[in-house]
């Protein structure tokens, strides 16, 4: 099928997540943040680094962690204020 007004491409939108996925995908968010902190504080202890040390280089990527958890919860109050 060609592109012509008559037949446009078709939009390619991502399906919005229903509540059950969007509690699931915070919940694994949640999950994988705590990991990342055990996980690079174990290691930075075992490496002799400073708490302080290790967390200022994890903060850009908790940072982006809890930016996602936020729109998530967004998205899930709006789904569970509609239902």
């Amino acid at each position: 099928m060609t592109n012509t007004p008559a037949n446009p491409p078709e939009l390619t939108s991502t399906p919005q997540p229903t509540l059950a996925e969007l509690t699931e995908i915070i919940t694994e968010l949640e999950q994988y943040r705590a990991r990342l902190v055990n996980d690079t504080l174990s290691m930075a202890q075992k490496a002799k680094v400073m708490k302080g040390q290790a967390m200022a280089s994890l903060e850009p990527q908790l940072a982006q962690i809890d930016a996602q958890l936020e729109e998530l919860r967004q998205q899930q109050s709006a789904l569970t204020v509609n239902h």
